[in-house]
């Protein structure tokens, strides 16, 4: 936004930052409101299923996400996830000082879960850089779900160590002996 501001409409240096800080609030704001309030808002198929089963086999669940503290929280708390604990902790692009594809997020999801070793970790996502980001980590599980962002195509030409069409998948993936 800023270069855009600069570079294209030649405002200055303080008129920039100024502008750059007021839409960036306006995006929040839009986001927080279309999280809280659309109704094609939903989760993934089987999530929560997924997350019930993996912690009645007390395997603690960790969301990470690109998204800021107060929009995950909008999210979270729609659907019920922290209120009904079907998720132990998460962690947002604010809260560490690289995103995706970088392990921060992992790393400090491992810190609060008291996990020492990325080897105990299963990393889902539907993303090229959620995979990335498990290959960075050195996790044991580097899954992508063929059901978001990306297709299975797209998924493949990344390191992964299972490609998935269910998110109940993950279960049986991360309880085999």
């Amino acid at each position: 936004i800023r270069q855009l501001l600069h570079n294209e409409f030649g405002i200055k240096t303080q008129k920039v930052n100024d502008l750059t800080h007021k839409i960036h609030e306006a995006f929040l704001e839009d986001m927080i409101s279309f999280y809280k309030n659309d109704s094609s808002v939903k989760p993934k198929h089987n999530a929560e299923v997924t997350f019930q089963l993996l912690k009645g086999k007390r395997i603690k669940v960790a969301l990470d996400t690109g998204f800021s503290r107060d929009i995950a929280d909008t999210i979270l708390y729609r659907f019920g996830w922290i209120k009904n604990q079907l998720i132990d902790f998460s962690v947002t692009s604010d809260e560490v000082k690289n995103g995706r594809p970088h392990p921060d997020l992992i790393y400090t999801a491992m810190k609060l879960a008291q996990i020492n070793s990325a080897l105990e970790v299963a990393k889902v996502g539907d993303t090229i850089s959620d995979l990335q980001e498990g290959t960075s980590s050195g996790c044991k599980y580097v899954i992508g779900i063929t059901t978001g962002a990306y297709s299975r195509k797209e998924l493949e030409k990344e390191k992964h160590t299972h490609l998935i069409d269910d998110l109940l998948q993950v279960v049986d993936i991360v309880t085999e002996a």
